[in-house]
């Protein structure tokens, strides 16, 4: 059977296009959980409390915040927030987040990812979407 370069291309987009969702549940796998536990928990007790999310919070805002000007726009959140919960990270409604308005943001993504309400998140729940939404707002 013969391919013309056209079709072998499409298909070889089309196999990278299925593959590529996939790769976001990777990220999702005990290992990966695991690796960001040992980052953002400096008391090693295998979990992660609102402090320390916090605190990882603040360095990465501060990473984020290229221009120095104390806040974050859409362009240097990029796909960090989504845009229903921008309206909820910005409520001010400035097209911008200050380092408080993030910090604020942090524990309400915190509080989703922590359904059993014990205070900490754990791997298995860092595996979770809204545990992988949080580690967006912790991890570079």
């Amino acid at each position: 059977m013969k391919f013309s370069n056209l079709t072998v291309v499409t298909l070889a987009s089309l196999t990278i296009a299925c593959i590529s969702p996939g790769m976001i549940v990777t990220s999702a796998s005990p290992a990966f959980a695991a690796s960001a536990l040992d980052s953002l928990d400096p008391d090693k007790d295998g979990t992660v409390d609102l402090n320390e999310a916090k605190a990882a919070a603040s360095a990465l805002f501060d990473k984020l915040d290229l221009d120095h000007d104390g806040t974050l726009d859409r362009k240097e959140l990029k796909d960090r927030i989504s845009a229903e919960d921008w309206k909820i990270a910005d409520p001010d409604n400035d097209k911008t987040i200050s380092k408080a308005e993030y910090l604020a943001f942090v524990e309400v993504a915190f509080k989703r990812a922590n359904p059993d309400n014990d205070g900490t998140v754990d791997a298995k729940e860092l595996k979770t979407p809204a545990g992988r939404a949080l580690l967006r707002l912790l991890m570079k």
